[in-house]
């Protein structure tokens, strides 16, 4: 006998109405929370979704099956899975869904998903959406990031208590250099602290002036910190993953859903929250009343609606200078970029140290 189909659902969202199909369906079996639950959560942080992803390229995390045991996410090295990255407008997208259209390292492009209201982020929420990752940059310009994310990223043998002791090294470099960053967690184990910067640079820029970051971090924190991009030489500390800035390369946003069995979100902080939190803290169940008390934390963060002033953006001109010096008094060059991306002027070899022969025999 055929199960029988629930009814979908009709939210109004903002003046829209979004259709979610198959309320009932268990999206996290753990905590019994359903695709209703997820596209409700949404809704209910609003304002902090809509400001992280307004009128940017975002790629849509879509696990249309469920975060159930065994899933997994495809990738650029296996296609298969249970779990994709959409990164052009699906097809039969309502009107209102607007998009940008952006260009691969590999000189592609496409039409991504591009949110200019909260009735679109309902929409993929009802297509399996839970993790929303939008470029750096908006719609008006691509080419130029308006942020700089740092991604602290806690290896084997670490955790969030690890990247959250580093933080406030973070926040003093920043500081020294005229620039405010603002926190949040990844929904996983990192930490991510992100600056705003005017758009006037590009992504090799923005790049080089994370590594610049990073390096300085390693040399103020040798035993906790490592730029090293092989994992092979990284050892048991935070990872600066620089390339994070890397065209094509996007981060979860404030507020996105993370799919572990938990349902844990990337929420928001204060910076002296940072020590004392831990991940588990923020699910779908308790952002929300979170998100009623302390409001949008990231507010200075989202890009300007229509009418409203610009937001603060620093300039990146202290983080490029750090990075002259560390060409000119330290010899530091260029480090690797991903492995997908083609070779890029003046980096090294892109080959893991273990395996460079030419390294062996000298």
């Amino acid at each position: 006998m055929a199960r029988a189909t629930t009814p979908a659902v009709e939210l109004e969202v903002r003046g829209r109405t979004v259709r979610v199909t198959s309320p009932d369906r268990v999206v996290f079996p753990e905590r019994g929370f359903t695709k209703l639950d997820v596209v409700q959560y949404f809704v209910a942080v609003g304002e902090g979704i809509l400001g992280a992803l307004r009128d940017r390229p975002t790629t849509l995390e879509r696990w249309p099956k469920g975060v159930f045991e065994g899933a997994k996410l495809a990738t650029r090295m296996d296609s298969t899975g249970d779990a994709f990255y959409q990164k052009r407008i699906p097809a039969g997208a309502p009107d209102y869904v607007e998009t940008a259209t952006i260009a691969f390292p590999s000189g592609r492009t496409a039409d991504e998903v591009c949110p200019t209201e909260l009735a679109v982020v309902a929409w993929a929420a009802n297509l399996g959406t839970l993790t929303f990752h939008p470029w750096p940059v908006r719609r008006t310009d691509v080419e130029a990031p308006d942020q700089l994310r740092i991604d602290l990223d806690p290896q084997p043998g670490t955790d969030y208590a690890d990247a959250a002791r580093v933080a406030p090294e973070l926040r003093a470099l920043l500081h020294e250099l005229g620039m405010e960053g603002f926190p949040k967690t990844s929904g996983g184990r990192g930490l991510h602290v992100f600056v705003p910067i005017q758009p006037r640079w590009t992504f090799t820029q923005a790049r080089r002036a994370t590594i610049a970051v990073g390096r300085e971090l390693e040399r103020r924190l040798p035993d906790q910190v490592t730029i090293n991009w092989w994992k092979e030489e990284r050892g048991v500390k935070v990872f600066v993953d620089y390339n994070q800035m890397a065209r094509d390369r996007t981060i979860a946003s404030a507020y996105s859903v993370r799919a572990n069995p938990r349902a844990t979100v990337s929420a928001p902080l204060r910076w002296e929250e940072v020590p004392d939190v831990v991940p588990n803290d923020f699910d779908l169940t308790t952002l929300p009343a979170r998100f009623a008390e302390v409001g949008d934390l990231f507010a200075p963060l989202s890009v300007p609606g229509p009418g409203e002033p610009e937001r603060l953006a620093y300039s990146l001109e202290p983080l490029l200078e750090l990075a002259d010096a560390d060409e000119r008094d330290h010899g530091h060059q260029d480090l690797p970029y991903p492995p997908e991306y083609p070779k890029m002027p003046g980096e090294p070899k892109r080959v893991q140290p273990s395996r460079d022969r030419d390294r062996k025999d000298s």
